[in-house]
C-alpha cells in the first residue's frame, strides 16, 4: 500500500517545529510507520547544499538559489520521499515545492513560470496528500524570529521580503485547496493543536 505525503508550510516564526512534533506524536499514537525529514536537506548532498542555501555570509542569485532547492529535492525524492512510500510509509515533511514557490517565486520576485518547469522536471505530477499551511502575520513572526541569536540567509530577510512570501503562500492555498490546509498559527497552542488533528482525520480515516 501506498504510503501519505504529508508536508508543513509556513514562514519562518511561524511555529513549523512544535506543530511538527504535535504531528508526529498523533501519527504513533494511530499506529503508523512514518519517517521525518525536512528541505532543503534530508540526504547527505542535501543537507550539505542546505548549508550553502542558508549561509548568510554567501550571496546567490535567486536562480541559483531556485535551482540548488530543486537539486536538493531531486536527491530527496530518489533517497528519501520515494522509497519511503513505495514501502508504504508516511513521510512528514519540513517544506517541499510550495516553499519554492513562496519564497524564491514570492519573496525573491522569480517568475512563477520558471519554478513551474523545475517542478515538473524534478517531481513529475507527484503532490502531498496533505500540506498544512501554518499561516501568520509578519509582525509575529518577525517578534519571534528576533528572538534567534544566528539568524539564518533567510530569517535575517527583512518585512517585505515576508510579507511577499506570506502572500504566496495563501495564493497557493486559494489554488490548491483540495491539499492545502490553512491554519491560524497566532491562535493558542491549543487551537492550533486542535486544528492539525482536524486536518489529519481526513487521510486517517483513508488508512
Amino acid at each position: 500500500m501506498q504510503g501519505k505525503f504529508i508536508t508543513l508550510e509556513g514562514i519562518d516564526g511561524a511555529g513549523k517545529t512544535t506543530q511538527l512534533a504535535w504531528l508526529t506524536e498523533i501519527l504513533k499514537n494511530h499506529g503508523i510507520d512514518f519517517v521525518v525529514t525536512r528541505e532543503p536537506g534530508g540526504t547527505a548532498l542535501g543537507e550539505k547544499l542546505r548549508l550553502l542555501l542558508l549561509d548568510r555570509s554567501i550571496s546567490m542569485h535567486p536562480e541559483t538559489e531556485a535551482l540548488l532547492m530543486f537539486a536538493a529535492r531531486r536527491e530527496h525524492l530518489d533517497q528519501v520521499i520515494l522509497p519511503a512510500l513505495a514501502e508504504g510509509q508516511w513521510v512528514v515533511s519540513d517544506r517541499f515545492t510550495d516553499a519554492s514557490f513562496a519564497y524564491q517565486g514570492g519573496g525573491r520576485k522569480l517568475e512563477y513560470s520558471k519554478l513551474a518547469v523545475l517542478e515538473q522536471w524534478v517531481q513529475a505530477d507527484l503532490q502531498p496528500d496533505l500540506t498544512l499551511y501554518f499561516d501568520i502575520p509578519v509582525e509575529i513572526a518577525q517578534q519571534r524570529i528576533n528572538q534567534i541569536k544566528h539568524a539564518d540567509r533567510f530569517e535575517q530577510e527583512q518585512f517585505d521580503f515576508f510579507q511577499r512570501v506570506r502572500q504566496a503562500y495563501l495564493q497557493r492555498v486559494k489554488q490548491f485547496p483540495d491539499r492545502m490546509y490553512k491554519i491560524d498559527s497566532s491562535q493558542s497552542l491549543v487551537e492550533v493543536k486542535s486544528a492539525v488533528e482536524k486536518a489529519l482525520r481526513v487521510l486517517l480515516k483513508h488508512d
